[in-house]
């Protein structure tokens, strides 16, 4: 059995015997680990969702023999710790990062990601028609690319990233969800993906991370690099009806919206129609304690939905 096999057997047994986790942000989860009570794990929920250290007799023996196959535990003194945890969205689980995501190469998931696959399945569902090529920019667990493919039965979805294990745990994710029609693939943008797109989704790093780490810092002095460069990919790429819908976030600073100001100007130089709004006005508020963030009142995630015309 492979790492890869061993990890999708994981999720499998996990799936059967009833697991689910909803995963919260970094600050949450830190808070809630700090608790007395919470320092070692107690049951599954605790082990894969929490990331807590724990005995090795709090897990079945098949679920050990999975995660070590899988080469997936570490000792943490006495005790054990996975690396990897699953979460659950849309009917699914999802392999990721184990908690704290510090590694250059973690994998993401969180309340961003939920509302990201909300926005594009919300797209899916109300486009008048189907969905035939679509891609998910920065896929991580490929999330928002599966809940694409589970609602336009046909179309070709392809989940990019920079980031080789974010590939890994996409086509476990993928397998682990039943779809054969997520295909994986190292691309910077869209420089691995030829033709043209129905659907481009995006919920790239939108961070500015002095420590630049890749599945965080969205580039440039706001943070919002990156989802600029999604934006002219888009809008060098869409087929007539196509769509972007990219789920970003930034730093408000005495009022002003530095990403909504830079998209407007980009997108006035092209032939897409736009809506902007944001998701959620006040989010990771312990950022604006540290100096990256001196300037901004507060830090909002945003949903932006470019079109082009028929």
């Amino acid at each position: 059995m492979t790492t890869d096999e061993a990890l999708l057997e994981l999720g499998r047994a996990l799936r059967s015997g009833g697991y689910h986790f909803t995963t919260v942000t970094p600050a949450t989860h830190a808070r809630v680990n700090r608790r007395p009570a919470n320092a070692v794990a107690r049951d599954l929920r605790d082990v894969f969702g929490w990331s807590r250290p724990f005995h090795a007799g709090v897990l079945p023996g098949d679920l050990l023999d999975l995660l070590r196959a899988a080469e997936a535990v570490e000792q943490d003194g006495e005790l054990w710790r996975s690396r990897v945890r699953f979460s659950s969205y849309d009917g699914e689980l999802f392999v990721h990062s184990a908690f704290p995501t510090e590694a250059a190469d973690s994998v993401f998931f969180g309340p961003d990601t939920y509302r990201m696959a909300d926005a594009a399945a919300a797209y899916v569902r109300d486009r008048a028609e189907p969905v035939t090529r679509a891609v998910d920019i920065g896929c991580g667990t490929g999330a928002g690319a599966i809940a694409v493919a589970k609602r336009a039965p046909g179309a070709e979805v392809i989940a990019v990233d920079i980031n080789d294990t974010a590939l890994r745990y996409a086509r476990i994710n993928a397998a682990l969800a039943g779809t054969d029609r997520v295909t994986p693939r190292h691309s910077d943008l869209l420089s691995g993906v030829d033709g043209d797109l129905d659907l481009i989704i995006s919920n790239p790093p939108f961070m500015i991370d002095p420590a630049g780490r890749t599945y965080r810092d969205g580039g440039g002095p706001d943070g919002n690099d990156l989802s600029l460069r999604i934006i002219d990919a888009a809008a060098e790429r869409l087929a007539p009806g196509g769509a972007l819908v990219l789920f970003s976030g930034t730093g408000i600073v005495d009022g002003q919206d530095p990403l909504r100001q830079a998209a407007e100007k980009r997108l006035s130089e092209t032939d897409l129609s736009w809506t902007y709004r944001e998701v959620d006005p006040d989010v990771y508020g312990e950022e604006l304690d540290g100096d990256a963030y001196v300037r901004a009142e507060r830090i909002a995630v945003v949903l932006l939905t470019a079109t082009r015309a028929r």
